[in-house]
């Protein structure tokens, strides 16, 4: 089973777990971790650590999804998932938006983090799209 840990910078990682949560439910194998003004990289460092900890307990693997690739977040992240000695092991994704998030449950049942990354990444992307005129006038009539 995946964990995932939605980490971002300031109070967006809350807000997308309050907003998952409003249209899915709970979702309890989901943890939030944020970069504040106040705490600082360390102090984002010390919370992810804790954050990993929990997340990882039971966990064939934890998935990090973040705001933004290269960001502190992400940069921490990455420290662990590139770590032999971190167990279990870790993936990290960036560009976390909500239907990102809700898929997770698609891809929870898996035992291979780096296979739930791909299939989760492979799940959004068609979420992403620009909004278009309809070309076929739809019908009133049910």
């Amino acid at each position: 089973m995946i964990s995932v840990i939605v980490a971002s910078h300031g109070p967006l990682a809350g807000a997308l777990l309050e907003s998952a949560k409003m249209v899915y439910g709970e979702l309890p194998y989901v943890h939030g971790v944020t970069l504040g003004e106040t705490a600082g990289i360390e102090g984002f460092r010390h919370d992810f650590s804790r954050t990993l900890a929990s997340a990882s307990e039971g966990a064939d693997g934890v998935l990090v999804l973040c705001d933004m690739q290269s960001g502190t977040p992400w940069n921490v992240a990455c420290e662990y998932a590139f770590s032999p000695q971190t167990m279990p092991p870790v993936a990290v994704l960036a560009g976390v938006n909500l239907p990102m998030l809700l898929q997770t449950d698609d891809v929870r049942a898996l035992q291979n983090v780096h296979a739930a990354a791909a299939l989760l990444l492979e799940l959004t992307q068609p979420t992403l799209v620009i909004a278009a005129p309809a070309s076929v006038t739809q019908s009133d009539d049910f």
